[in-house]
């Protein structure tokens, strides 16, 4: 067994046997690295040998990756390539005896590259939707809704923040249609609108929380959990998590790579060691209890 690997933009990573040890929390650009327990995973024989021969002769996954998206995917100070889509994927890796390439890659480019052939697959957050499902092919691995945060002490209540002010990353789901949506909602009852204010990082968004910039923030629920987890008790949720839905991997459509990440990550689950690293990043509210091709679908 051996240590939690460096991970570096394009750098390969080692992942025959995936040990993630001991090690104290680092302070980063965009959150803390947690402790992981020790993990051990061995190949998998009967899975690897399912590989599409190209992977399989070429010995790795070339993964396209947009960080920052904190706990998800995000670099820590030394500028490796961190998370718990990471750490999931490194144990993946190690189950099919691949190396991990990871590419960073613009968001909206990462899908026409998996099409193009160019990268193997995309992992950055993806929603699994109907839509994507209609060009590529998705693996699941997590649900993710939409999850609301307040300043501790604050009572509000996301279906009902009608002139308030609210803080988003910029180009998010929520950014884009969710809060625009809850406050034309406010406008139609005659109430005055959300104020949507919009933050290029995460960590920007969690910061004007606790400085009282904004009343509330909004973003995925594991973002929002995460930010949480580091506020020191200054950040409690407003409200449930909604709209869940799958997260997925991006695979080609059609890809014979696509089975075989699903019974990898099924595979994970059933022996524990996706709980163990879920539950590091404290993201376990997301934990699924089956992977599935095109969860949107299924």
């Amino acid at each position: 067994m051996f240590a939690r690997f460096a991970r570096c933009v394009t750098a390969a990573v080692a992942t025959s046997v995936l040990a993630f040890g001991a090690v104290g929390c680092v302070t980063n650009d965009e959150g803390l690295v947690p402790v992981l327990p020790d993990i051990d995973v061995q190949r998998v024989a009967a899975i690897a040998d399912q590989l599409p021969p190209d992977v399989a002769a070429s010995g790795e996954l070339r993964i396209g990756t947009n960080p920052p998206y904190a706990p998800n995917e995000f670099k820590d100070e030394s500028g490796a390539i961190v998370g718990f889509d990471v750490d999931l994927m490194e144990a993946v890796g190690a189950v099919l005896g691949l190396t991990l390439d990871l590419k960073q890659t613009d968001f909206d480019k990462i899908i026409p590259a998996v099409q193009a052939g160019t990268l193997d697959l995309g992992m950055s957050s993806f929603t699994d939707t109907l839509e994507r499902e209609k060009s590529v092919d998705f693996v699941t691995y997590y649900s993710a809704g939409v999850q609301w945060a307040q300043r501790a002490g604050d009572d509000i209540d996301p279906d009902d923040a009608c002139g308030l002010r609210v803080g988003v990353q910029t180009t998010t789901i929520e950014d884009i249609d969710e809060v625009p949506a809850k406050s034309a909602a406010c406008v139609a009852a005659g109430k005055p609108p959300i104020r949507k204010i919009k933050y290029d990082s995460q960590d920007d968004v969690a910061n004007a929380l606790i400085l009282g910039r904004v009343d509330a923030l909004s973003a995925d629920s594991p973002v929002t959990a995460y930010a949480i987890k580091r506020s020191d008790g200054r950040m409690v949720p407003a409200g449930g998590v909604y709209d869940a839905s799958p997260y997925g991997w991006v695979v080609a459509k059609g890809s014979p790579l696509a089975p075989v990440l699903q019974q990898a990550v099924q595979y994970l689950i059933d022996g524990g060691q996706y709980q163990a690293i879920a539950e590091a990043w404290g993201v376990e509210a997301g934990m699924i209890d089956t992977s599935v091709v095109n969860g949107a679908t299924n």
